[in-house]
């Protein structure tokens, strides 16, 4: 694999696909169209039980919509500390008959292991805020879903699965080394395989957007950072735990002051 190391570089395309979705990102936050990217965006009614909210046509045209712009988060969030493996991949799919194949099949099954989560998390969001609006007393304490998920993602610094996940994406020779297997499904299978990992380290940072609303381009670049440095920065192992005391703060702040909340979360309250 050092032969490989040493001749990897970034595939244009994916440099070019982060740099869109950054810009992507900045357009629409000038636009203004966070709110209907969110799964509370999903018209329903106090009378209708919650489980019936995603299956209306409402939640769905919502829900593509949001998926659509998802795709924009993951190549602007989830790219960039992937970068590592994804060279890695593009210098040993070069030697294979069809390494564009590859290289794309691997970039799918990464990016479908995103998706199914994006689509989940957007399923929960729209449930949580339809049991807000049919419980009077969480719509006057809205500010505990923002305090229980930077909470959530606090706690989860420090977790066991954070840590074995995060092993595996700080060493993307030894993945190759382990997984990789030429041809195209066998790409698809190691892109699936190495989002799974990557969510496992990263699923309770990315919640986080949907406190802070899914265009906010402080939370993404703080985000972005975060996880980058944590898979491949010289103290990531030191930024992990104390990303964690500092979101532990945060939501202890939130849900002491809940009026501290609109300018610690983006104004989404």
């Amino acid at each position: 694999m050092s032969a490989v190391g040493s001749r990897s570089r970034t595939p244009a395309a994916v440099l070019a696909a982060i740099v869109a979705a950054w810009a992507a990102a900045g357009i629409a936050e000038a636009a203004g169209p966070g709110a209907v990217l969110h799964g509370h965006g999903a018209p329903h009614t106090a009378a209708e039980p919650l489980w019936v909210t995603v299956l209306l046509p409402p939640f769905w045209v919502g829900a593509i919509a949001f998926l659509l712009a998802w795709q924009v988060m993951v190549a602007a969030m989830m790219l960039p500390s992937s970068l590592p493996l994804v060279r890695l991949f593009a210098a040993a799919a070069a030697a294979q008959p069809r390494p564009r194949a590859a290289k794309a099949a691997f970039l799918g099954g990464y990016v479908l292991v995103w998706t199914l989560f994006g689509w989940f998390a957007f399923a929960g969001d729209t449930m949580v805020h339809a049991a807000v609006d049919r419980t009077p007393w969480l719509h006057r304490h809205d500010w505990l879903i923002a305090g229980g998920t930077l909470a959530l993602a606090g706690a989860f610094q420090f977790s066991a699965l954070k840590d074995r996940c995060l092993e595996v994406c700080r060493q993307p020779g030894a993945f190759m080394l382990r997984h990789y297997r030429r041809g195209v499904p066998e790409a698809f299978a190691l892109g699936r395989r190495h989002g799974l990992f990557c969510l496992g380290c990263c699923w309770a940072l990315m919640l986080l957007m949907f406190a802070a609303g899914v265009a906010n381009l402080w939370w993404m670049a703080g985000l972005t950072a975060l996880m980058v440095y944590e898979k491949t920065g010289r103290d990531g192992r030191r930024a992990v735990p104390a990303a964690g005391f500092l979101l532990l703060a945060c939501a202890a702040l939130v849900l002491a002051h809940p009026h501290w909340l609109p300018p610690i979360l983006g104004g989404h309250g």
